[in-house]
């Protein structure tokens, strides 16, 4: 069986307890077998290219974008035990009340830091993938939130552990704090190395994502950060030009698989096990977003048809529709801003859009009236 680290003696709240130093990448003793991913990442490599390709129908890739980095947003944090929906994050958009207000705020941190590291990674002079791009990252996340005293931004400086009550009967115990800046390190330079033997990008990601959750660098935030680094690499590696993918929606629909996979590359060295999980994951999601795309640009598409063909359209209602897919809920007001109008003419254009059934009105008041783009809101939420 192959060896993917050792255990030293750490002490937290009193008690030793064995830590995991996972070993440098890449695994050896045996090496990776090019056999146990070729075909998996062949498949997960095309249904990337098909996802791109697709992105074409629909006359803005910001509308596709809009929606697929919330969803990513929403269901990495639902990983961590948030409860918002879709919904509660476009409420929040539109300025209206939610309930749930702190777990909205986790997943709107989680877009900001998304955006800091897409933006950092798009500068000529921003950060690289690095420690330091992840730290700042780190420090956007728990800003205000659940986590907001567990050290944003810094390396952890005391032990962690991983499920249990105690340190004593944790399922896992990452390496020992003083460990962590030296296996980052190493993990750094992996990921900007020239690939050794032939690995293709996505199984190098599937390594750095493992390898990033084994050492558990942060207080909290682990997952989230963790995840974000898929994406990132994505980018880097130029797998995908636009973040169109939702990786956490699979790995949310096989959690228990997903944390049991990442165990067994320390209890089992079964490296392989993982590698195909991911691939499987990407493949589906990949292909999951390609579907999502077409009904979308189906929807929107047979909206504006309606819309061309109503003879009290005018030419605020159009300019309404196209903003609908980034605009999913709004108020009448919202409308004035967007539109740049007045308060009648903005009324006017949202009313033809509602007796089209293409947006519905959900208080009931005469006044404050609030609208919604259901259908649309229905098929990202699918």
């Amino acid at each position: 069986m192959r060896s993917t680290g050792t255990y030293v003696t750490s002490t937290t709240l009193g008690e030793s307890v064995r830590a995991f130093v996972p070993n440098a990448l890449l695994p050896s003793a045996p090496a990776l077998s090019p056999e146990s991913f070729v075909v998996p990442n062949r498949e997960a490599e095309l249904a990337l290219a098909r996802l791109a390709g697709v992105s074409g129908l629909v006359p803005s890739v910001d509308w596709l974008l809009y929606g697929a980095v919330r969803k990513e947003a929403l269901l990495t944090s639902q990983i961590e035990g948030t409860q918002a929906s879709l919904a509660d994050l476009f409420d929040e958009e539109a300025g209206f009340a939610v309930s749930n207000s702190d777990d909205v705020e986790e997943v709107t941190n989680y877009l900001r830091a998304f955006r800091f590291v897409q933006g950092s990674l798009r500068d000529p002079a921003g950060l690289p993938v690095s420690v330091r791009l992840l730290c700042e990252a780190h420090r956007l996340l728990l800003d205000g939130v659940r986590g907001h005293n567990k050290q944003p931004g810094e390396l952890r400086r005391s032990q962690n552990w991983i499920g249990g009550t105690r340190p004593g009967n944790a399922a896992f115990v990452p390496p020992p704090p003083e460990r962590v800046p030296e296996l980052l390190s190493d993990l750094e330079r992996f990921i900007h190395a020239q690939p050794e033997g032939g690995l293709p990008p996505l199984v190098r990601i599937a390594l750095v994502h493992a390898q990033f959750e084994t050492i558990h660098p942060f207080l909290d935030g682990n997952g989230r950060i963790g995840r974000l680094l898929i994406a990132a690499l994505m980018e880097h590696w130029a797998l995908l030009n636009e973040p169109l993918l939702y990786l956490s929606g699979y790995l949310k629909q096989h959690q228990a698989e997903y944390y049991r996979r990442l165990s067994a590359i320390r209890t089992d060295g079964d490296w392989e096990g993982w590698i195909a999980f991911f691939l499987e994951g990407v493949a589906v999601a990949a292909t999951e977003a390609e579907r999502g795309i077409v009904a979308i640009a189906s929807l929107v598409a047979a909206d504006r048809r309606r819309l061309l063909a109503e003879p009290k359209a005018t030419p605020a209602s159009y300019r309404l529709f196209e903003m609908l897919p980034m605009m999913p809920r709004f108020s009448i007001e919202r409308v004035r801003q967007s539109l740049n109008t007045t308060f009648p003419t903005a009324t006017a254009a949202v009313k033809v859009l509602e007796e089209l059934g293409i947006v519905t009105e959900l208080t009931g008041q005469k006044k404050n009236r609030s609208y919604s783009y259901q259908t649309y809101i229905d098929l990202l939420t699918r």
